[in-house]
């Protein structure tokens, strides 16, 4: 396609035309002048092409696919060749179905553990999140298939999601929020992004110039083709100013006919649509130019793959006494309706038509086994038969192991959660196991946290979260010994609800949410807070055991401009083959602005032989040591010492070594009557203006003897803060100082 060309002989009703789809899932074409349509699809986690009439709640039935591990599991591998090789395997299944567009990764921070889509989101640190999307939006392309990576921005719960505003301080959205797309954008360069539903500080997303055009453009230097999430456009005109090229779904002419409009009275400028359809076109000259003929979609050879991603996914969280691995000659209670009924998926646009699912029921097949059902997961009520079968069952057999999971209505697309609670029967149906069959393991289906009250109780817990068409294959492996499990949580599991930092502020008052927490999301709060957590943030356990040694750091002084590299040594002291997912945090000794206690800023996974060693090294650029400057408008480092903490978790800190990093921008204070003597005395100039008070009375020159005599033992301290922390208009005041001088002396400061 020649899109200069093109662009020239397009008629204003044409150009208004491919500015809408065609319909639920595929763009307009334009026969005369060559340009085709392509067709979207959903694909965070598996292909979901529907057949016939097409709608984007997924009502009329897809096709048969292949469904994968979901974004919480797939994240919890801490491995970004996985997360790619997902893509790749996505994008060949895209180009044997002539699907041009998959409408993934979703990346949205995981705010609270009660949003209803945490199943398909990939954590709750914007590092984690930013990494394995951007891997995923690699593979994806490098088949030629554009990921349109989703929901841009502050789409952090499913309530009220078609109108809530999302009311955010400006630090808090560059460190946490936008962190995660700015990775994306600038280690991937995705060829589309999704705008989300939702508002960010009053404006709708399909509507802000800021996100679309002045942060998504301009900061980040993204150069493709923006998309509504579906009924997500309000007003396409204002859209279209904004940055917004095209609107879906398609089907009928509202949008066209608003935006011819708008260009004949002038309200659109033509420039601003050109960008847009231009922005399109680029979109489906990629798609053509990278079809590929010939491609078949083997289901059978893409389930061996899912079973193979999710076998890397899984987390085991407690192992006491190592009951796990299995013995294959033991008699195993297999007990649960989840061994039986899979649970393995969430619900709503990204559900998947599976063409071939395995349970752990039909996986054990060959092993020592009987099997209770324990519970119904209709209800949440207890059926005391199927409990006491279950129970007889325990007692008679050498180990319990007890598949439970989150029913499907709790992980949904659509409707947040109102608690972390398991259903009461299955609560009930472990306590019950635990107290007569001391060797008790617990195996999790769910797309977030929940709560255990029994952990205490169960010497092991293998979390497996949704892990796609293979879970039953890819637990008994687990179980067995077969794998040997290498995930690591990519969000931290609270106590209870009330733990979590915005427990208060979620999910608002109809849609209005105050993100008042800031930047302390997940573990940055918790360890921030000294709080218990039931499982931190990058907690996973091995079948094997994993030393951390000799943490060298190549200088001990840099400036900001500068790198660093910090090597470590990692060997794997126990009898078999294991991945370690080695995490490296930057802990800020002292500073000006309050900052997390760490914070993750690079991870890696490292497999290794029973009695290997292998040197890591990490290279850190000044992202590694900033934060977030509303006054300088970008990220800056603050002058001091800073630790370097390599971990198995954010809890379990192994070695630190410390660096000092040189910050080299200059951070401009804007002096006011409201600033304090304080903060006038850490500029140069402060000194002479003191001095030029000095005698006024407006600082006391009492002795601290004179104070504490007049004014009790504490007043010294009282007085010495006074003092620092009163404004310049209150010493003026006192001085006698006339607004002109007072003028005078801030302008000497801003100059």
């Amino acid at each position: 396609m020649n899109i200069d060309k093109i662009m020239s002989e397009l008629t204003l009703e044409e150009k208004a035309a491919l500015c809408s789809g065609k319909n639920f899932w595929e763009t307009k074409s334009i026969e005369r002048l060559g340009i085709p349509s392509v067709m979207v699809c959903d694909g965070p986690h598996g292909l979901r092409k529907q057949e016939g009439k097409g709608d984007h709640l997924g009502i009329n039935e897809s096709i048969k696919a292949v469904c994968f591990p979901t974004g919480v599991a797939i994240a919890s591998s801490f491995d970004e060749g996985l997360a790619r090789r997902l893509g790749e395997i996505l994008g060949m299944e895209c180009q044997a179905e002539n699907v041009s567009m998959a409408l993934g990764p979703a990346v949205n921070i995981k705010r609270s553990p009660l949003c209803g889509r945490n199943f398909e989101y990939l954590s709750e640190d914007p590092l984690v999140a930013g990494k394995m999307g951007a891997a995923m939006v690699n593979g994806l392309q490098s088949q030629g298939i554009s990921p349109c990576v989703k929901h841009f921005a502050a789409n952090n719960q499913e309530s009220y999601r078609m109108v809530s505003d999302s009311v955010v301080d400006e630090r808090t959205l560059h460190e946490i929020y936008y962190a995660v797309w700015e990775t994306i954008v600038k280690e991937a360069k995705p060829r589309s992004v999704m705008v989300a539903y939702n508002k960010v500080n009053g404006t709708y997303c399909v509507e802000s110039k800021e996100l679309l055009t002045d942060v998504l453009r301009n900061r980040w230097g993204f150069d493709g083709v923006t998309v509504t999430d579906w009924g997500a456009v309000k007003d396409p005109v204002k859209g279209i100013q904004s940055g917004l090229d095209l609107v879906m779904p398609g089907g009928n002419d509202v949008c066209t006919q608003k935006i011819i409009a708008s260009v004949k009275d002038g309200s659109l400028s033509q420039a601003n649509l050109d960008n847009a359809v231009r922005n399109v076109l680029t979109f489906v000259e990629y798609a053509t130019a990278n079809k590929k003929d010939g491609v078949v979609f083997n289901r059978d050879a893409d389930y061996k793959l899912a079973s193979d991603i999710a076998k890397e996914c899984a987390v085991l969280l407690k192992n006491e006494n190592n009951i796990l691995p299995l013995n294959k000659e033991m008699k195993i209670a297999i007990i649960g309706e989840a061994a039986e009924v899979a649970v393995y998926q969430g619900s709503g646009s990204s559900f998947i038509n599976s063409a071939k699912l395995t349970t752990a029921k039909e996986a054990a097949s060959g092993l020592n086994f009987s099997y209770a059902r324990g519970y119904r997961s209709d209800t949440f009520q207890t059926d005391e038969g199927l409990l006491s079968e279950a129970v007889k069952l325990a007692e008679t057999s050498d180990v319990a192991v007890i598949f439970i999971g989150l029913p499907n209505e709790l992980d949904t697309e659509g409707a947040d959660r109102d608690d972390l609670r398991l259903s009461d029967n299955q609560n009930a149906l472990i306590s019950a196991i635990a107290d007569v069959q001391h060797k008790t393991v617990v195996v999790l289906h769910n797309g977030a946290p929940v709560e255990m009250p029994w952990a205490d109780k169960v010497p092991a817990i293998l979390e497996m979260y949704l892990a796609g068409d293979a879970c039953g294959e890819a637990a008994i492996s687990i179980l067995l010994g077969e794998t040997n499990p290498s995930g690591k949580l990519a969000e931290t599991f609270p106590k209870k609800l009330e733990d979590t930092p915005c427990y208060m502020n979620f999910p608002g008052e109809r849609g209005y949410v105050e993100y008042r927490e800031g930047i302390f999301v997940g573990y940055r709060y918790y360890d921030k807070k000294k709080m218990d957590v039931l499982f931190p943030f990058g907690h996973g356990l091995s079948y094997t055991k994993f030393e951390y040694s000799n943490i060298r750091l190549n200088k001990t002084e840099i400036e900001d401009t500068e790198t660093l590299d910090v090597t470590i040594t990692v060997t794997n002291t126990g009898s078999r083959f294991g991945k370690e997912a080695v995490q490296l945090y930057v802990r800020d000794i002292e500073s000006t602005p309050i900052r997390p206690v760490r914070e993750l800023k690079a991870f890696t996974k490292v497999p290794l032989e029973a009695g290997e060693s292998k040197d890591i090294t990490f290279t850190m650029g000044k992202r590694a040591f900033a934060y977030y400057e509303p006054r300088l408008k970008d990220f800056a480092v603050e002058t001091g010492e800073f630790a370097i903490e390599i971990g198995a978790s954010s809890q379990d800190i192994r070695l630190s070594a410390s660096v000092t990093v040189y910050g080299t921008d200059v951070i401009p204070i804007i002096f006011s009557r409201d600033s304090t003597i304080g903060e006038i005395l850490s500029n140069p100039k402060g000194q002479a203006i003191m001095a030029s008070i000095r005698g006024s009375g407006a600082v006391t020159s009492m002795s601290n003897q004179e104070v504490v005599q007049t004014l009790g033992s504490g007043a010294s301290r009282m007085m010495q803060k006074m003092k620092m922390e009163r404004p310049l208009s209150a010493v003026a005041t006192i001085a006698g100082m006339t607004d002109e001088q007072v003028d005078g002396l801030i302008a000497m400061l801003n100059s």
